[in-house]
């Protein structure tokens, strides 16, 4: 294998120790020799075999490709990669939950975890994985954890001014790639919950410490022994476990709670989308405007990989907490601002692929979404059908018409012609990317389920 027949993922240049690259559609990670040392141990100490039998530590194995360094191994494949800023509260919880306990472990391994970014936690069958496998090292005898300030940034910042001050303040982690900086959340944090004792250490001191030796030289002499290091771990995980997101209601949060269905033809509907399903038989699904993923677990209950996407966080809280509550493991719900969709970040723009470019599945389900996109948010059917049909071969979608009372809440407001928004222009629109497969009126309502298939 050659330098030139494979691919280096554009968020993997900052470790000097390996690097991640596509290789004929397959993943791998090469082990420079640099990190030898540290491979080996985190080999033979058992940690490795210990995290992944406990499902913490993404499995790998092996491979000989040829291609210089010292190891490369094929890690097992992840179904879709999601970033922090699309987490719901929870998960992000529980995301750091896992990376302190991965650190208490491995120190009992005599190992720690030399960066603790959020970006090495995935999402698969249901629960955090650690994707990392060249994040430990070998302890340094009275060192403290190099990876504390990160993980401050990364984790118990954003989950102390999402509980604490405001839920969409979780937008911040796409602005701020290494966490967010410990002055800005000291500053933004109200007095009364930056004075806990914790939080006060954590975040306001941690944040003082920061400015005041940013500019000087710290003396080696000084000793952090490992008990040291395990209260720290303590601590935090304490707090992190102490973090409740406000009981927040949303118009999305509760929307099946005041659907405008009556009982029998939600049924119907859901029949109807579930019979459509079956006749995609997708290997990858994502579903818009999911809302607590009743319509996604149709998919996902046929074992299908269902991404579960909204733009309500309470919702998406909602979704995980549902999944964590089933234990199940095909679906993921993410934050997804369709009119705003997360765009590429990073050096170059390329250490953090946008939404769309991460996005593709075999069928998209838009249930009682496209009156929000057109008429709320001014997109043409033009404009939907282009993007839905590059983003998957069938879509399964529900048109709302004006008449609809959902539809005419969103009309009243509004003083321009809205001629244009009918069920006859949408077909228009819609046929010049798609082939209606079968459509299906919804009874008791007025409203029409589409199933179609992508010309191209």
């Amino acid at each position: 294998m050659n330098r030139d027949s494979f691919k280096v993922d554009g968020g993997s240049f900052r470790d000097r120790g390996g690097f991640v690259f596509k290789y004929k559609n397959d993943i791998y990670r090469q082990i420079n020799h640099s990190a030898k040392d540290d491979f080996d141990f985190l080999i033979s100490s058992g940690l490795c075999r210990y995290l992944q039998e406990n499902k913490m530590l993404v499995e790998h194995e092996e491979i000989e490709l040829g291609g210089g360094g010292y190891k490369t191994i094929k890690p097992k494949k992840i179904d879709f990669i999601s970033y922090p800023y699309e987490w719901s509260f929870s998960q992000i919880k529980d995301a750091a939950l896992l990376t302190l306990e991965i650190q208490q472990i491995a120190l009992e391994h005599g190992m720690s975890l030399k960066d603790a970014s959020a970006y090495n936690i995935q999402f698969q069958a249901g629960r955090p994985i650690f994707i990392d496998t060249l994040s430990f090292e070998k302890i340094k005898e009275n060192s403290p954890w190099v990876a504390y300030r990160q993980f401050c940034q990364h984790f118990l910042a954003p989950l102390l001014l999402i509980s604490g001050v405001d839920i969409r303040l979780s937008s911040l982690m796409s602005s701020y790639i290494d966490g967010i900086p410990l002055d800005m959340a000291s500053s933004i944090l109200p007095f009364s919950k930056k004075i806990k004792p914790s939080v006060f250490i954590h975040i306001y001191l941690h944040a003082k410490s920061q400015k005041a030796f940013s500019q000087k030289k710290i003396s080696s002499q000084r000793k952090f022994s490992l008990t040291s290091q395990k209260a720290i771990l303590d601590s935090l995980k304490t707090l992190i476990l102490k973090t409740q997101l406000k009981k927040d209601k949303t118009e999305w949060g509760e929307y099946y709670t005041f659907t405008n269905y009556k009982e029998e033809s939600f049924k119907e509907k859901k029949d109807l989308v579930s019979s459509f399903i079956d006749q995609t038989s997708p290997k990858r699904v994502l579903d818009l405007g999911a809302n607590d993923g009743t319509f996604s677990r149709l998919s996902s209950e046929k074992g299908i990989f269902t991404v579960s996407s909204d733009i309500d966080l309470v919702a998406v809280e909602k979704n995980y907490l549902n999944l964590k509550e089933k234990k199940e493991k095909n679906i993921l719900p993410l934050f997804l601002d369709l009119f705003n969709p997360n765009p590429s970040i990073g050096w170059g723009n390329e250490e953090r692929k946008s939404f769309l470019e991460r996005a593709n599945f075999d069928l998209i389900i838009s249930l009682a979404l496209i009156h929000h996109l057109s008429i709320t948010n001014h997109l043409p059917f033009s404009k939907i059908a282009d993007l839905f049909s590059r983003k998957s071969r069938f879509l399964i979608i529900e048109f709302v018409p004006i008449g609809d009372s959902n539809a005419d809440k969103l009309v009243q407001n509004r003083g321009d012609d809205l001629s244009w928004y009918n069920e006859d222009n949408f077909i228009k629109e819609f046929s010049k990317h798609y082939t209606v497969v079968k459509k299906a009126k919804i009874n008791n309502t007025k409203r029409t389920l589409y199933l179609m298939k992508s010309n191209e």
